[in-house]
């Protein structure tokens, strides 16, 4: 017999170091607009601590800031700091890995795969940042087809996919597998063309509501998605 449906919030966001449209490197008002919309798991992309001593280790002050529970993915490492992605959650982690999909001779790019203990029942979560290039986004959704796993639990894909062709497309691939799915454009933030950042799940069925939010403009050329999803025992 199937338990009751509870209702978990995702959110995904590449906030492009929150530098956006002007100079400032204004990480409160990126925790400030997350917390508004109060989500149980946080996917950011595009985090970025390589800043002069004076500044905050983005990383480390976004995990402070947004929940108990965290995992950062480091693509890029410098004498300055990190650069890559994180998955922040205020829910207990069962398990977690990090998996290198980068694409010879392209910008390292990483998956986050987590099962999580919800206070809905466990949940599985791959968080990712894809490549520019086709050929590259290709090969990397077969990847995240395989992380997707098992149809087992609730599922939920969430990040930066870069992807915006039809034919051929990461969206034609994941959508087989997880067919509950955002379609928001999102890129550029001023005037949103592209579907870049998307939040896909399995079962369809565990989408209750979708949103995005105009007011992240002002701080990253990607505008979040935010998804409240049904989880069943």
């Amino acid at each position: 017999m199937s338990g009751k449906a509870l209702t978990i919030r995702f959110m995904t966001w590449n906030i492009h170091g929150t530098l956006g449209f002007h100079p400032g490197f204004d990480l409160a008002a990126v925790v400030a607009l997350i917390r508004r919309w109060n989500p149980d798991i946080i996917a950011l992309q595009e985090v970025d601590s390589r800043r002069p001593p004076e500044s905050e280790d983005a990383f480390a002050f976004l995990q402070a800031a947004l929940g108990k529970h965290g995992i950062a993915a480091h693509s890029i490492t410098t004498a300055d700091g990190h650069y890559g992605q994180m998955l922040i959650t205020s829910s207990p982690i069962i398990s977690s890995e990090i998996h290198d999909i980068s694409a010879p001779k392209r910008e390292p790019r990483r998956a986050i795969r987590a099962e999580l203990e919800t206070s809905a029942g466990p949940v599985r979560v791959v968080a990712t940042h894809l490549g520019l290039s086709i050929g590259e986004r290709r090969r990397q959704a077969q990847v995240l087809v395989a992380l997707a796993g098992a149809p087992d639990m609730t599922t939920v894909m969430l990040g930066d996919f870069n992807d915006w062709f039809l034919a051929g497309s990461v969206t034609s691939v994941l959508a087989k597998v997880l067919p509950g799915r955002s379609r928001f454009r999102t890129f550029p933030s001023f005037l949103p063309l592209l579907r870049l950042d998307r939040i896909y799940c399995r079962p369809s069925s565990a989408v209750r509501h979708m949103y995005t939010d105009r007011q992240a403009r002002g701080l990253s050329d990607h505008l979040p998605v935010i998804a409240d999803l049904a989880v069943t025992n």
